[in-house]
């Protein structure tokens, strides 16, 4: 399935001042780039050559050193000291701790904790017949009795509370009420009259007073910037947008072209430096230094390389001949000093027959026995 291009889109028509100001900026733009194309294609290339040569191996070698002094001894203190010494303390926890733990628990405290239960369970029942038998019928009479009281004084409550309310309404609500109907209210109207018609009065004293600053501030200020920002700022931004359009195309086109040229020029570079350089050493190298090296090498070092074994061969001969002679003379000096070394008796090692075979009773065998 190919991939879905959006359309191009539409060229608009370009004025005489957008094409008056493309041409000769990208001519200066071009003269500009090309410069700074070619240096920076070579550090470029400078770089990659540095990387590739330098700083690869360099990485590397730090990195095969990193691992030889901090990774390595790492791996081998854990494989072979930390995970022996944690595998060797698990399992003498396990021995020390584990072990008598679980015995402890299933010997001593499941024992200890089923009598408890089962003494918890008869004290249990020993409380809940205290409770059914003795509490129960005593909280029911003093609950009866607690109601009676209750209800007494709940009566008494009730008459002094109407008295109350009696006494507060005819000497505290009533004459509140006639002092909010008759004074607080009417005066509360007249007050709030009264505001209101100052509002409105500083209301349309604001009001004029903010249309004549709407309008001189329109007149003095607005105006004149809106005029300013229709006919001359907006032309002159509309220019400049422009100009940094073209000036932004321009700059992508001319890295493009020095791009090209700046390739052009390395690969004539290398060209003439192969042809002035690599060529001619590689033909020395071909015609000359390989032919005079075989023959040197057929004429010279493969006879001396020869003569060098041969003669290697008989020093080593003369030398193992001059070994051989100092031993027999250290060996007929040693002769006439000490005599003749004692020649070691015949031993026979097989196992004997009859009477003197191994005997397995005694504490002497066949070879021991004299």
């Amino acid at each position: 399935m190919e991939p879905h291009n959006p359309p191009p889109r539409p060229r608009q028509p370009e004025g005489c001042l957008t094409v008056a100001i493309r041409v000769p900026l990208r001519i200066v733009v071009l003269v500009l780039v090309v410069p700074v194309r070619v240096v920076w294609d070579a550090l470029v290339v400078t770089g990659r050559l540095v990387r590739d040569t330098v700083l690869r191996p360099l990485g590397r070698a730090l990195l095969w050193v990193g691992k030889a002094l901090f990774v390595w001894p790492f791996v081998g203190l854990w494989r072979c000291v930390l995970v022996p010494v944690g595998k060797g303390l698990a399992r003498l926890g396990a021995v020390l701790v584990v072990v008598p733990a679980v015995w402890l628990h299933r010997y001593v405290l499941t024992p200890v904790g089923h009598a408890i239960a089962w003494l918890a369970r008869g004290v249990g029942a020993g409380l809940d017949r205290v409770y059914a038998h003795v509490l129960r019928p005593i909280g029911h009479a003093l609950t009866w009795l607690l109601k009676g009281v209750g209800a007494v004084l709940a009566a008494a409550g009730i008459g002094v509370y109407r008295a109350v309310a009696r006494l507060v309404r005819y000497l505290l609500v009533v004459p509140a009420r006639w002092l909010y109907d008759w004074v607080l209210a009417p005066v509360g109207r007249a007050v709030a009259w009264c505001v209101r018609g100052l509002g409105w009065l500083l209301g349309m004293i604001a009001t004029g007073i903010g249309l004549a600053l709407y309008w001189t501030l329109r007149v003095l200020f607005a105006l004149p910037a809106l005029a300013l920002w229709r006919w001359v700022l907006t032309p002159v931004g509309r220019l400049l947008a422009v100009v940094a359009r073209e000036a932004g195309d321009a700059l992508g086109h001319a890295w493009r072209i020095a791009g090209r040229i700046s390739r052009a020029v390395g690969r004539a570079l290398g060209t003439v430096f192969r042809w002035i350089f690599v060529e001619p050493v590689r033909w020395v190298f071909r015609t000359i230094l390989i032919p005079v090296g075989h023959a040197v090498r057929d004429a010279v070092l493969r006879p001396v390389a020869q003569g060098a074994r041969v003669v290697g061969r008989t020093v080593r001969e003369a030398l193992a001949g001059a070994r051989e002679t100092v031993r027999q003379a250290r060996a007929d000096f040693r002769r006439m000093l000490l005599g003749e070394p004692r020649q070691p008796v015949a031993v026979d090692r097989r196992e004997p027959q009859g009477p003197a075979a191994r005997t397995l009773g005694s504490s002497t065998t066949a070879l021991t026995k004299d």
